[in-house]
């Protein structure tokens, strides 16, 4: 057992356990109101889905729902609503995720079940072909009937030219229609263990009753041995511009994006990431930001503007800004704008008010995250999913406010520069 003492306005302790199995335990007590929240973390995602086989880790999270021999399918989920709680799952690209949130009693049948389901996963073809459709006309639905999400997988494919990053989570169509009960079987016997899997219960509990009631039932799981290890292609350094655009005749909002590739809290140069974090904030973190004064309020170019940075992830990120047009404003206008506003950014760094602003506010979003439950268990199993630690996730405002303007400035000339740049131009049909 760790007990890992919250700074800050974290008042209760966060609580840590391995169980002899291999499954890796994090008690997060918030006792304002007597609901719990349950989640099951499996460190693989999309990223690791074999050659060929795109959009099985997406498609096997689907499958997990079809029941098992003691559950049949639909069956928990009627449970679970009798309670009047809730559930679902996702999958990204470093990991799967399953959760509930009930009454706090109830939480010994969440985990009998997400255990039973850990290993007891059965269903027979009748329902693979009906979900796999279910898959693809979630796809369409999704990318084929949004031409910004048909340019964001182009894009994704010019940034990540190696790295599994840059195939979609849900799948190419084309591999999607060939995937198998077999092919489901096979992930699921390979990820699907307690050396894999990270439970995370935030919530009215008591930390020594969590333990208890999780050795009771996902402490019977046998180990299986070593826990699987990512082995994916690393991502070659970038050596030129790129440009991708796509008209389509149902674009209303011409807009522009570009991404740099750049290291995470775990993979690269990790010290910068911090300070890429930083930088975002300051270019394109809402109306006071750098780029949204910029280009929408003085130059009256933009209708929008904004700067994203994800680090925590397993490997190489990206570093991404975009911007919308006003009308009457051409694309050629508005990119130069947007140059101009970088170059401005690179050369003379930003303010100490800037820096400081832009401190509190990453600093108070996290704060307010934390106040719920559901986002402060997502933040903690998204983070111990791609490899941080407990301490990671309580110690990430310091360290963002250790970040000194110098050290911004250095990151963003070292990584935004044109050379390694991606563009993306969303355009209406001519």
């Amino acid at each position: 057992m760790t007990v890992h003492t919250p700074p800050g306005s974290m008042t209760s302790a966060v609580e840590s356990f391995r169980l002899p199995n291999g499954l890796e335990i994090v008690v997060s007590p918030d006792h304002r109101a007597p609901v719990v929240t349950h989640m099951v973390w499996y460190r693989n995602g999309s990223a690791e889905d074999p050659a060929g086989k795109s959009g099985i880790a997406h498609f096997l999270e689907h499958l997990m729902f079809k029941g098992t021999a003691k559950w049949p399918a639909g069956e928990f989920s009627k449970i679970v609503a009798g309670y009047g709680g809730q559930e679902n799952a996702f999958t990204s690209f470093d990991y799967t995720a399953y959760f509930q949130r009930v009454p706090k009693e109830h939480l010994r049948a969440m985990m009998d079940y997400e255990a039973d389901r850990m290993t007891g996963l059965a269903f027979d073809e009748s329902v693979v072909a009906p979900e796999r459709d279910v898959v693809l006309e979630e796809r369409r639905m999704r990318v084929d009937a949004d031409p910004a999400a048909q340019l964001g997988e182009e894009f994704a494919s010019a940034l990540y030219v190696h790295h599994p990053y840059g195939t979609p989570i849900i799948g190419w169509e084309h591999e999607i229609e060939g995937l198998t009960r077999d092919d489901a079987f096979a992930y699921y016997q390979r990820f699907y263990t307690p050396e894999n899997a990270i439970l995370v219960v935030a919530g009215d509990v008591n930390p020594q009753e969590v333990l208890r009631l999780a050795q009771e039932t996902y402490g019977t799981i046998p180990a299986r041995g070593e826990a699987p290890r990512r082995q994916r292609p690393a991502e070659p350094p970038p050596r030129a511009a790129r440009r991708v655009s796509l008209s389509d005749p149902r674009v209303q909002q011409p807009s522009l994006r570009r991404a740099w590739l750049t290291p995470t809290y775990l993979a690269g140069e990790r010290s910068h990431a911090f300070a890429l974090e930083l930088a975002a904030e300051i270019l394109g973190g809402g109306t006071t930001s750098r780029l949204y004064r910029r280009l929408c309020v003085e130059q009256e170019l933009a209708a929008g503007a904004g700067a994203y940075f994800m680090g925590s992830m397993v490997d190489r990120s990206a570093f991404q800004i975009s911007a919308s047009p006003r009308p009457g404003v051409g694309m050629d206008a508005l990119e130069q704008g947007l140059d101009a506003a970088l170059a401005q950014f690179l050369a003379d760094g930003p303010s100490e008010l800037e820096l400081n602003r832009a401190r509190t506010r990453l600093v108070a979003e996290t704060i307010f995250a934390r106040d719920s439950q559901f986002s402060l268990a997502r933040i903690f199993g998204s983070s111990l999913a791609v490899g941080e630690t407990v301490e990671d996730v309580l110690l990430w405002p310091q360290r963002i406010e250790a970040v000194s303007r110098d050290e911004v400035v250095e990151a963003a000339r070292l990584y935004l520069r044109p050379d390694r740049s991606v563009t993306g131009l969303l355009l209406p049909a001519a």
